[in-house]
């Protein structure tokens, strides 16, 4: 953050960082002791900390560069506890040995790179060389329209490193299930999960293929034929509606300019305010 102009009360450097995380971790231990003694004050923060320590909670770390993948799990071994994934990872080739001998999984893009400086050393082939070294790997994405879009994602790892179309599929479905402890109520179609089911009209990773029919527990939300049919019914009412407006405006009636609605893009910095 050092080129951003932030006050931030926390370093700006990858040292400090590293530091941070080290007092944070010492301080927690402490805190435990004095807990244990009875003699403490509560401390909601030391408290969550603490359960990422005695392996209670599980942890997602956001992450680029080989140096600071390196970092937070050589001070994660430190404390004696494991990261549970790390997310974009785009340098997790580098390390991927490292990664599988810790137990993390990598949960990374496709095929972004080079739209900041560090990106630049990113490669698509990131996800299967991470998947062929023992990684648990799942492809995200934190761009509301190509979250959309994670099967034709996953398919790129098929092209880029010759994944299976199997496995490849696994990484938007039981992978990341699997990353979240979930995977015993989803991520896979078997007797007694949660059936959330897409049904394609072809190959699931074909950029062709378009759902016929989506089932969450057991309830159809889209079905392909009654969606053609409530285009067709919303077609018919807006040429009544358009037709009405002509008419009115041409017997002179007071009309409206068009009001210009803009859809929100969903990004992964999307500040939302709801009020009441």
């Amino acid at each position: 953050q050092s080129n951003w102009g932030s006050r931030s009360r926390f370093p700006q450097t990858r040292m400090g960082v590293e530091q941070v995380f080290v007092d944070y971790f010492t301080r927690a231990k402490q805190y435990e002791k004095d807990k244990a003694s009875g003699n403490y004050r509560k401390d909601l923060e030391m408290e969550t900390i603490l359960e990422i320590l005695n392996g209670e909670r599980f942890i997602s770390c956001h992450s680029y560069v080989q140096s600071e993948i390196n970092m937070l799990m050589k001070v994660a071994e430190q404390f004696d506890f494991n990261i549970n994934t790390f997310t974009h990872i785009l340098e997790g080739y580098k390390v991927a040995d490292k990664m599988a001998e810790h137990g993390v999984a990598g949960s990374t893009f496709s095929d972004w790179w080079a739209y900041k400086y560090e990106v630049n050393d990113a490669i698509p082939y990131n996800a299967s060389i991470m998947h062929n070294a023992g990684v648990l790997v799942a492809i995200n994405s934190d761009d509301g329209e190509m979250s959309r879009r994670l099967n034709q994602e996953a398919a790129k790892t098929v092209k880029y490193g010759g994944m299976s179309e199997e496995e490849a599929w696994k990484f938007v479905t039981l992978n990341p299930a699997k990353m979240l402890h979930i995977d015993d109520r989803v991520g896979s179609i078997k007797v007694g999960k949660d059936a959330d089911v897409v049904l394609w009209s072809g190959h699931p990773m074909s950029i062709y293929s378009k759902a016929e029919k989506t089932i969450i527990e057991g309830k159809v939300y889209f079905d392909i034929e009654e969606d053609k049919a409530l285009r067709k019914e919303n077609q018919r009412l807006r040429n009544v509606i358009t037709t009405q407006m002509l008419q009115a405006k041409n017997k002179g009636l007071k009309t409206q300019p068009v009001k210009k609605k803009e859809e929100q893009h969903m990004h992964c910095d999307t500040l939302e305010v709801f009020e009441d």
